[in-house]
């Protein structure tokens, strides 16, 4: 579309406004989803994407009407929208989480064409960056980081530092003229980083600088004091760290070089300074501004050649406190002083106007400003009331003349803007008679810099006149002759300090062959034996001096494989039935184009790839059944193989964990503690079990644990069971008793078709065997407590307590309940149609032992419910009305049929406590409700 679009959202982002005359009017769009990002489409005006709160990522092909969902889970400020380099289609690049997973989104309308990323690791959420023609991703398996890049969207490749660099961290510092400057941590430092630069690709990387100063700010930012030096590509001033003193330097052939700054040779007021080099230099600040409005501590700008602003000091290293301004306009061949405290700065007219305002946090009126680089300044009132100052600001364009100073009258006020216009100070626009050329060198006055001549023009002094929109500051390059100084050293090869003596050579270092074959030669190819150096990137020389000249040329030997990884994309080691695997093979080195594949998935799955390395052939599997698989690889070809084994535990989710554990236990005793996992055929599980208020679990691979309690009182225990796919846990209470008795109780048969064998059975069944027991005894519930055991046949344990109050020593109450209570448990189930039991008990008390019958009856009728007890010489029967009335009944005949649901041997005990239990030596029988539900299919 010929005409530009403006675009306003509205919050909360549910509206977007449309303009298709430049503002003039706009149009109301709904928006169906919360809009946090818009992105302009950089090649096709009609196409837009958006990045939604929902961390979803939409695209709309008729400027916001209707909308696509393009990717879910997209990681905020992770989203790249670029031009493709070679395919006029827009590609989005973004991490998605969980596992963070690199992916490319293709717009509508695109090639199918996606770059695969398959690493062997989990990709850094916040590592994803794209600099110009590079991508880069941070990729981190075990303890070891690699680092990836793809140039000019082709596939990723591991970035080759010195072998044992072990970077900590790398912070991409440029990537102008088709070469990466970074910045590497690595393991030895703490406060500092290394500099190096790359191959064209990216990939293979050689330290220009050591030790550069680093400081870490708030939210892990880390600063790097390098600065690239904008109008002349090459330039870079850095910060060197040597024991504990910093040094500015400056470089002008992208690092092969470094020098100190040279000092001015007077002050600003025309005074000769005592600064004599090698003991004295200039040193600079390479700070940012944390304000986006104003300038950092150096200014530089591509529109201004030359023309270097910085704040900083004069002496043996850069000191904090210290922050003067001083100026360059070569370039930093020579530089003045200006001022004495540091200033905001601010180019107008490509440079030729340059603005100074204080950098204070007093209220300001005035501003500086100067024509001449520099060497004049001349105040100007912006304000008759003085302004906090906030920030500067310039119209569109490197021409513009006029300014804008924003900032508050007092922190309350609103912002006040104040703009300066310097067109009135210009009577006339430029010549070519009004400038004056200058050529640019480096600090020995070597005008051969990056291989070429550069000549540039500026401004007389004298004249008082606009440079303009036409305004172009370059004026011829003459090419070099090749000489040893446009070369640097080549991967693998370092310039040693000790051995300068002997010139700028290159010597390789001890873990690199120089004849080794890389990793990517192939049978039947050719490769060169580097000789050391490398002709720096950009550099523009031609003949003269070829220090890659002499390199031997090799036929590419076929490499056996090394290095061979086997993987799962994503990480994910456990997985569930059905579960979609992708499989990964990676191998460092050998001759991948000749080398087969042998896979074999452990379920009865072999296969045999070729090439499988070079075509990226993803291997996709799914397993159904849970249990572990022992995938191998097998890469073989005929200069040798090597084989990479992974273990896949497949399992099902864990649903819930109940942990299996006697209420009471005594002092010192030894505790059995069980877990039981649903499924129940879930398999890999590891258990955790905190005890106590210790941190420090206890693991074991089994789901039981013996342990003691030394102390009385009440002891937590949880369990936490996990097998890779999920983590379930449950918690139960052990009260810590010197003094208790257990009595163990059985049940009829009857009873175990009944039994679903789930902890709300046991705990509800248990829960009314303790309450009708308290009933029927007199015994306080609090004293008992009855646990139904898990499994069949169903057993119970009943636990007789002390009161509250009572001494941990053996007591008499204990002892009299304990021979009261011992029983033997019988219940015998009927079915009935509505699904629904109840139950009457009977009890045979002696003096000594009592017989407890639960017999399940289902309802005669609504009215009464009938249980019959045979016992021998006596018949008994009792009848309830409803559940409030529990009454004793004289016995009555019966007949013969219900005989035979008690069995076993009656015992007598004279001293049997009757106020306790009931009448003596007599036969009681007790009717009592059963509450407890059992349903049945």
């Amino acid at each position: 579309m010929a005409h530009a679009h403006c675009f306003l959202t509205s919050p909360p982002l549910h509206m977007l406004f449309i303009s298709m005359d430049e503002g003039a009017s706009f149009q109301r769009q709904p928006v169906s989803f919360t809009m946090e990002t818009l992105l302009f489409h950089p090649s096709e005006e009609d196409k837009l994407l958006a990045y939604s709160k929902e961390a979803k990522l939409y695209v709309s092909a008729d400027l916001g009407h209707r909308w696509t969902l393009l990717q879910e889970r997209v990681t905020k400020d992770r989203l790249y929208n670029f031009s493709g380099l070679s395919d006029p289609c827009v590609c989005v690049f973004v991490c998605v989480f969980p596992g963070y997973l690199y992916v490319t989104c293709l717009i509508q309308n695109c090639s199918d064409k996606m770059v695969t990323a398959q690493f062997l690791g989990k990709i850094d959420p916040n590592s994803l960056a794209v600099r110009k023609d590079y991508i880069f991703v941070k990729v981190t398996t075990g303890n070891r980081t690699k680092h990836y890049v793809s140039y000019r969207r082709n596939e990723f490749i591991q970035m080759r530092f010195p072998k044992y660099a072990l970077p900590k961290d790398v912070q991409i510092v440029s990537t102008d003229e088709n070469q990466v400057l970074l910045a590497l941590q690595e393991w030895y430092q703490t406060d500092t980083y290394n500099l190096y630069e790359s191959d064209p690709q990216g990939v293979y990387y050689t330290m220009v600088l050591e030790n550069v100063r680093s400081t870490k700010q708030p939210e892990e930012n880390v600063l790097i004091d390098v600065l690239e030096v904008r109008g002349i590509k090459g330039v870079f001033l850095a910060n060197q760290k040597v024991d504990g003193k910093v040094m500015t330097l400056i470089t002008y052939n992208k690092g092969r070089d470094w020098e100190p700054l040279a000092p001015p040779t007077t002050d600003m007021n025309g005074k000769p300074v005592n600064c004599k080099q090698p003991d004295c230099h200039l040193h600079l600040h390479l700070r940012w501004a944390d304000n986006p409005y104003v300038s950092g501590t150096v200014h530089t700008k591509d529109s201004a050649p030359g023309l270097i602003m910085g704040a900083g000091n004069l002496g043996s290293q850069l000191v904090e406190y210290k922050e003067e301004m001083y100026i360059t306009s070569d370039c930093g061949k020579t530089w003045r002083q200006v001022f004495e405290e540091e200033h905001h700065i601010l180019y107008l007219d490509h440079g030729g106007v340059i603005v100074a305002i204080k950098d204070t946090s007093i209220p300001l009126k005035i501003l500086k400003f100067s024509v001449d680089e520099g060497r004049t300044w001349s105040v100007h009132n912006f304000t008759s009331t003085s302004v906090f100052v906030d920030g500067l600001l310039s119209e569109p364009g490197d021409e513009t003349l006029v300014m804008t100073v924003f900032g508050h009258i007092s922190y309350r006020s609103d912002w006040e803007l104040v703009k300066v216009d310097f067109r009135q100070s210009f009577p006339r626009q430029c010549t070519e008679e009004d400038y004056v050329s200058w050529r640019l060198t480096n600090l020995q006055g070597d005008a051969c810099i990056m291989g070429q001549e550069r000549t540039f023009r500026k401004r007389k002094a004298s004249s008082l006149c606009v440079k303009g929109k036409s305004y172009i500051s370059a004026l011829t390059t003459k090419p070099c002759e090749c000489s040893e100084k446009d070369f640097t050293c080549d991967y693998g090869f370092e310039r040693a300090s000790s051995l300068r003596a002997e010139g700028s050579h290159c010597y390789p270092d001890f873990w690199h062959n120089p004849d080794a074959p890389p990793d990517s030669c192939l049978l039947g190819h050719t490769y060169q034996s580097s000789t050391g150096y490398r002709k720096v990137v950009s550099n523009l020389c031609e003949g003269g001096t070829n220090k890659e000249q002499s390199a031997k040329q090799h036929s590419c030997p076929l490499l056996p494989p090394r290095g061979l990884q086997l993987g799962i994309k994503g990480q994910m080691l456990t997985v569930a039935p059905g579960d979609d695997i992708t499989f990964v093979v990676h191998q460092e080195q050998g001759d991948a184009s000749s080398t087969r594949y042998q896979v074999d998935l452990w379920d009865g799955i072999r296969a045999i790839y070729e090439n499988l390395t070079v075509t990226d052939e993803p291997i996709q599997h799914r397993y159904e059944k849970p249990g572990v698989y022992r995938v191998s690889v097998q890469a073989e070809n005929s200069a040798g193989l090597e084989k990479a084994v992974l273990y896949i535990q497949v399992t099902t989710p864990l649903q819930e964990v109940h942990l299996e554990v006697v209420p009471i236990a005594g002092r010192n005793q030894e505790v059995n503690l069980t877990a039981v996992v649903l499924p129940v055929d879930a398999n890999l599980t590891v258990f955790y079990w905190w005890i106590g208020d210790d941190l420090q679990p206890k693991l074991t691979l089994e789901n039981s644990l013996l342990t003691r309690f030394p102390e009385e009182g009440e002891v937590s225990v949880t369990v936490q069971a996990s097998n890779g796919r999920s983590s379930v846990q449950d918690s139960k209470t052990i009260h810590i008793y010197d003094n208790f008795q257990v009595i163990p109780l059985r049940f009829s048969q009857n009873l175990d078709r009944f039994n679903p064998n789930i902890p709300e059975w046991r705990r509800d069944v248990g829960q009314v065997v303790t309450k009708t027991l308290a009933k029927i005894t007199g015994v306080p519930q609090d004293s008992l407590v009855t646990m139904v055991k898990p499994g069949l046949p169903t057993t119970a344990r009943l636990y007789v307590l002390p009161p509250e109050g009572v001494p941990a020593k053996r007591n008499v109450f204990v002892d009299k309940v304990s021979l009261s209570v011992s029983l033997s448990l019988s219940l015998s189930l009927t079915h009935t149609h509505t699904h629904t039991f109840f139950a009457c008990a009977l009890f045979r008390i002696y003096e000594r032992f009592v017989t407890f019958v639960f017999l399940f009856s289902r309802f005669v009728d609504h009215g009464s419910l009938l249980c019959f007890r045979k016992l021998p010489g006596r018949n008994v029967y009792a009848q309830m009305h409803n559940e409030k009335e529990q009454e004793m009944t004289s016995p009555v005949s019966h007949g013969d049929d219900t005989q035979n649901i008690i069995q076993g041997e009656e015992f007598i005990d004279d001293d049997l406590d009757s106020q306790t239990l009931g009448n003596g030596r007599g036969i009681t029988t007790f009717w009592l409700p059963f509450s407890y539900l059992i349903h049945t299919n």
